[in-house]
């Protein structure tokens, strides 16, 4: 019984894995088109293209995937993987309700933390086996990223796990309090846009950057290796937007039925941080270079340790 609620749990986490964000891609292409006044395709699937991101797989599939002369094959081909599957394995630590699940570790924020960071060694080795000038300089820009926002995101996360008292995902959902909104507010700032840093996403896309660098990193690929770093985006948003749901929203914690409706309190507090990162993309333009770094060390850096200040004080006091 016991290996089959584990496999029964590992087996829920794949289908979240590959559902969750594709739903999250399918809003991204609605809300933009939205937000920038164009339709956007409307045609697959019939009412307003609700299948445009099946036919997009499709396509991946159908096209072919070309290994450069002078790349690195065996590195090339392995980084699509590396950089996918360190956020399902977070998915896994991730409580989705009372005692819900995959595995509860005790040290939750630690692991998951240390794990989404193995994602962007996969774009480093996509940058560094690609042959290609535009793809190794993106992925020493992806690599300079990590560096400088690994370490504020690491300190709001403290600040949370220091509140809590545990390093526990489920023990941090089960001692948030509704007023540690207002309390935790700097660091789950600090988290999500340190977060959206990690992700390389808009205004911190310069690993990426097509005006510069043509795809940066992912330049060199094609078909479903390139589809593979595109559903490493998506899972990451949905990943990281979890997270700074578990540790500063109250995870799956809901104003009724927590018990029953843990799992959609979750979800619904997820898909509206996803939204907020898809609206970022459409509202900002990309930082240079020198902003991004300053935003990190001069910005974030100071802001996180004042939060761990503040919250070592109240847990002194208390």
């Amino acid at each position: 019984m016991i290996a089959l609620e584990v496999v029964a749990k590992l087996l829920g986490c794949l289908l979240v894995f590959l559902t969750v964000p594709l739903l999250v891609g399918q809003m991204e292409h609605k809300a933009m088109a939205h937000m920038q006044s164009r339709l956007g395709p409307m045609y697959a699937g019939g009412f307003h293209g609700w299948a445009q991101l099946v036919a997009d797989g499709v396509k991946f599939a159908q096209k072919e995937s070309v290994v450069p002369a002078r790349a690195d094959r065996r590195v090339f081909e392995l980084a699509p993987a590396v950089a996918l599957l360190p956020y399902l394995f977070v998915l896994i630590t991730i409580p989705v309700g009372p005692g819900q699940t995959a595995r509860d570790l005790s040290v939750g924020v630690f692991f998951a933390l240390a794990i989404v960071s193995v994602g962007v060694i996969g774009v480093l080795m996509a940058g560094w086996s690609s042959a290609n000038k535009y793809s190794l300089l993106g992925g020493m820009r992806a690599g300079a990223q990590l560096m400088a926002y690994e370490l504020p995101l690491v300190l709001a996360a403290a600040s949370a796990a220091m509140a809590a008292g545990t390093l526990s995902l489920d023990g941090i959902v089960h001692a948030w309090r509704w007023w540690w909104l207002p309390y935790q507010g700097v660091a789950a700032v600090v988290f999500f846009v340190a977060a959206l840093a990690e992700l390389r996403r808009p205004p911190f896309d310069m690993p990426v950057a097509d005006s510069e660098i043509v795809f940066g990193p992912f330049t060199e690929y094609t078909g479903l290796r390139f589809a593979l770093f595109l559903l490493a985006e998506y899972a990451g948003i949905v990943v990281f937007a979890a997270l700074t749901a578990v540790l500063f929203l109250g995870g799956w914690k809901g104003p009724f039925f927590e018990p029953q409706l843990g799992w959609l309190w979750l979800l619904l507090k997820t898909m509206a941080l996803s939204f907020v990162v898809i609206w970022l993309r459409v509202t900002y333009p990309r930082l240079r270079a020198d902003q991004l770094q300053k935003l990190a060390w001069i910005g974030l850096v100071p802001l996180a340790l004042a939060q761990i200040a503040l919250t070592g004080i109240v847990r002194v006091a208390a």
